[in-house]
């Protein structure tokens, strides 16, 4: 069993994009961790199915957007972590062999 490099990469860049963000003080520089992971997984993803990807980068992006409101119940590491296994767990699903 192999697991789609887009999945490590794609939890990658949830949880060091708020990392890079939180301990360096700068949310660009967060962001531009996000974008990158983001922008190399959404290529993989394209060239394995198009509606596929649409569908993976929408589900990146709102892990990143519910990790917000979510923090606030629950706290930043506990929410990043929760939307970082989610987004996982369905990037998996969709790109796995067989």
């Amino acid at each position: 069993m192999t697991i789609n490099p887009t999945v490590v990469v794609s939890s990658a860049g949830l949880v060091g994009g708020y990392a890079a963000a939180r301990f360096s003080g700068r949310r660009e520089l967060g962001g531009a961790v996000l974008a990158a992971a983001g922008a190399w997984c959404t290529r993989e993803w394209v060239r394995q199915s198009p509606v596929a990807a649409a569908g993976l980068l929408t589900g990146y992006l709102a892990a990143f957007g519910l990790s917000h409101p979510l923090a606030k119940k629950i706290g930043a590491w506990p929410s990043v972590f929760s939307v970082t296994s989610a987004n996982a767990a369905a990037t998996y699903a969709v790109t796995r062999n067989g």
